[in-house]
């Protein structure tokens, strides 16, 4: 047969060695969309502060956040305690016998600063020595 189209028969078929990754990438981008999602709604939990300005200070991994808001209402990891054995209770929980377990306590910049202040004191009753207080960093040429 010169001069005529390759044509396949069943004799010249093969198994099949290729694999076809188009489903795999659209899997693979349908997964990336949704942790992009959940992460964005995970970052986000917590109490709305408005941090206070400094230039001191810089980036701590905290194993715990301890936030005060305006109205001086002490928050663990995003739940309010009205009781200092609450709070105290809930810290030592999250810190699990951890020796090393650090606080960073996030307070609203218009906070009491006696909000601070038992915060800092539930944190000193839990056992917990490594506290820092976060900041906002001053946007460059800003206030």
């Amino acid at each position: 047969m010169a001069g005529s189209a390759y044509q396949d028969t069943d004799e010249d078929a093969g198994a099949i060695t290729e694999i076809n990754v188009t489903p795999l990438v659209d899997v693979m981008l349908v997964l990336l969309v949704i942790f992009m999602v959940t992460a964005r709604l995970i970052a986000s939990r917590g109490v709305e502060v408005a941090r206070p300005s400094s230039k001191a200070g810089g980036p701590v991994g905290a194993t715990i956040l301890v936030s005060v808001d305006k109205d001086g209402a002490v928050y663990v990891e995003g739940k309010k305690y009205e009781q200092n054995p609450d709070a105290v209770a809930a810290l030592v929980a999250k810190a699990n016998g951890d020796p090393e377990a650090k606080v960073i306590i996030d307070g609203d910049k218009t906070a009491a600063y006696g909000g601070v202040m038992r915060a800092i004191e539930i944190v000193s009753e839990a056992k917990i020595t490594k506290i820092a207080l976060a900041n906002q960093l001053p946007t460059p040429g800003g206030k």
